[in-house]
């Protein structure tokens, strides 16, 4: 996929010094000179992001990690990365194997196509011939699970019905490596049994597997590792239950910290209405 790292092999995934850079570009109004005052001064009016930063690790076949985090972390883009959507800015990293990923809902899928259409759509875009999809499509319509719908245009279905059909898909291709990004909290109780027994059975048969959750149920009675991921970087990796209590505190710290900074700048206002002699928001009558 990405460059490779000598002596790898073992390795269905192998990532070093991964970083990810994205370039923005701030938009502003402008008048006609200082648009051609900032063609002169090359480079303003950008800035540079990094999604991820140094982040390394291995993993095997047969290993599941779960990849848990705040919002905006960079998991999901790290995911991105081992699926070859998007390219390393820094480092590098090898992925062996079929990789079939589920990163967000209806990724991939034609809206005005019908279920059907779009089984054999995803089946060309993974690379699988026109009759072993056809082959596939009864397992994938069975497992799915959504009656007569299949055959009705994809923008008609719930974003549970198309987790469970990207999922059904994603699954039924025999991987030897699955990426699933969060999809799994969507859907019926019954489905996310259903899915879980999915992916339970992939591992067992030594497939190795990269989830994205805010489950921390999903974590700790199913991966065997975990990385906890902040800011595009990574903070902790190891056993599930104890990177799930360390995302926790942090979790815990910063709601604290953001409730305090709210609290003091609740009170900025009170004292700014009091200095000009005005009673501060919410304030009874006296």
């Amino acid at each position: 996929m990405a460059s490779g790292n000598g002596g790898s092999a073992e390795y269905a995934i192998d990532v070093q010094g991964l970083g990810v850079r994205y370039n923005l570009r701030l938009t502003r109004k402008t008048t006609l000179r200082q648009s051609l005052a900032t063609i002169v001064r090359r480079g303003e009016g950008e800035r540079t992001f990094w999604a991820l930063q140094d982040v390394t690790f291995r993993l095997v076949q047969g290993e599941s990690l779960a990849v848990i985090g705040p919002n905006g972390a960079g998991k999901s883009t790290l995911l991105q990365a081992l699926a070859g959507i998007i390219l390393p800015s820094a480092g590098g990293l090898e992925v062996r194997g079929k990789v079939s990923g589920l990163l967000q809902l209806g990724a991939g899928f034609d809206q005005e196509l019908t279920g059907r259409e779009n089984i054999m759509l995803a089946g060309a875009f993974l690379g699988i011939d026109h009759r072993e999809t056809e082959r596939l499509a009864p397992g994938v319509i069975d497992f799915a699970d959504i009656g007569q719908f299949i055959d009705a245009p994809l923008k008609t279905y719930s974003s549970g019905m198309r987790a469970r059909l990207g999922f059904a898909i994603a699954t039924s291709v025999d991987p030897d490596i699955l990426l699933i990004d969060e999809v799994l909290a969507t859907g019926d109780q019954v489905f996310r049994v259903k899915s879980k027994a999915r992916v339970l059975e992939l591992a067992r048969a030594a497939k190795a597997i990269v989830l994205v959750t805010h489950d921390m149920t999903w974590v700790t009675e199913f991966c065997n590792r975990a990385m906890l991921i902040e800011a595009g970087h990574v903070v902790a990796e190891g056993e599930p239950e104890e990177i799930v209590r360390i995302h926790q505190e942090h979790s815990e710290a910063s709601r604290l910290r953001k409730a305090a900074e709210a609290a003091a700048l609740l009170g900025t206002d009170a004292a700014a209405a009091a200095a000009l002699g005005a009673r501060p928001p919410g304030a009874g009558a006296l």
